[in-house]
């Protein structure tokens, strides 16, 4: 494949990086962490202006029409920046499961609004257990009076608190995978959403689920056969969250880099010494790879190719090498970064929240295991 980007794509690439140097400094990174929304209207709305909203959406429903790489890029400028906000949510979790299995009318009903910044989406999986199993989805959906009934609780929903439409995945049959997905409209009165308190400042809540009512016509997809469509937008959700990290990445090797050559110690720059030296090879290593890793899953995605096993290959590495990089980038700055005013303790926290992300290195290196057969 060729690394290279397009030039819209550098365009993009361009006028992200402008906006969001002005408009999402880590000052508003830190304000949204502890704003009860966690964003705000005026950035949203330029993002929406901008065609960011409706990237992938088809012109047909009034959105821009690109692919998986246009959404790399922008993904990887947003993790740059440490963007705050439901976008994850609303394009790549809401969306791209409306667009897999959406009817006709469900898209045109919503993915308009989606892509105006007027709609905002989230998906609805994980239980109590925590697993990412089609046995750990208990909410149970049963058929009453030609309505759907929805009982149970959810856990770790992203940004239920601000979605205007909950994509909820629910048991409706006795067999393992019988599982089917509804929209749910978050003013139903029967829905409970409680916001939790996280480590990085990204907004989770528990969603309880008492009897909520959804008509007929809110069922996405086959029912008993949402389970094959959970698994696609996970994989290309985590390939999503890659490229996020990657902007991250990018952005603590930019934090450190400088500074082993400003950081004077025994009259010589800390860059000097062979151990500092050491610590940003690896971290450049690290970086270039996932960045290749993650590049190389999109073009899959892009293209029309299999990309099942590439897609836990690129969270199970990409989980560990931010990580890693992280914390080769606090040895080297030394106890300075370790200040809650510095810049660097914010990817620290979202390089933990999205190593965890819809599966941690172990649980996606299980999956190349049993694609490779064994």
């Amino acid at each position: 494949m060729n690394y290279d980007i397009s030039e819209e794509q550098k365009n993009l690439k361009q006028t992200a990086q402008k906006i969001l140097s002005k408009k999402c400094d880590s000052g508003l990174v830190r304000a949204m962490a502890e704003d009860e929304k966690g964003f705000t209207s005026e950035l949203w709305r330029t993002m929406a202006e901008l065609g960011w909203m409706g990237l992938l959406v088809p012109p047909a429903y009034k959105g821009v029409g690109g692919d998986f790489l246009d959404l790399m890029v922008l993904l990887s400028e947003m993790g740059y920046f440490a963007l705050p906000g439901p976008y994850f949510s609303t394009v790549v979790l809401g969306g791209l499961s409306l667009l897999e299995t959406g009817s006709d009318s469900q898209k045109a009903e919503i993915l308009p609004a989606l892509a105006a910044g007027d709609r905002i989406m989230t998906l609805a999986w994980i239980e109590a257990e925590g697993l990412y199993t089609p046995a750990a989805i208990k909410l149970a959906a049963t058929s009453e009076n030609e309505k759907w009934i929805l009982c149970g609780t959810k856990l770790f929903v992203p940004d239920a608190h601000v979605a205007d439409t909950l994509i909820c995945a629910a048991r409706t049959g006795a067999g393992v995978t019988d599982i089917s997905l509804f929209l749910v409209d978050t003013r139903n009165s029967a829905l409970g959403v409680t916001p939790l308190v996280t480590m990085a400042g990204d907004k989770q809540s528990e969603v309880i689920f008492e009897r909520v009512a959804v008509p007929p016509n809110n069922l996405l997809g086959e029912l008993n056969q949402g389970w094959p469509v959970l698994k696609k937008i996970q994989q290309m959700a985590v390939i999503a969250k890659c490229a996020e990290m990657m902007g991250g990445a990018r952005r603590v090797f930019d934090l450190v880099l400088p500074w082993t050559k400003e950081r004077i110690q025994f009259d010589r720059p800390i860059g000097a010494f062979q151990a500092i030296q050491h610590h940003c090879a690896d971290m450049m290593t690290f970086l270039d790879t996932l960045t290749y890793m993650t590049q190389k899953a999109s073009w899959l995605i892009a293209t029309g190719e299999p990309f099942q096993k590439e897609a836990s290959m690129c969270k199970a590495y990409v989980s560990d090498a931010y990580r890693r990089l992280v914390a080769l980038a606090h040895q080297v700055m030394g106890g300075v970064a370790f200040m809650e005013e510095h810049d660097l303790g914010l990817y620290f926290k979202r390089a933990k929240a999205a190593e965890l992300f819809l599966g941690d290195a172990d649980y996606h290196r299980e999956i190349v295991a049993q694609e490779m057969e064994l």
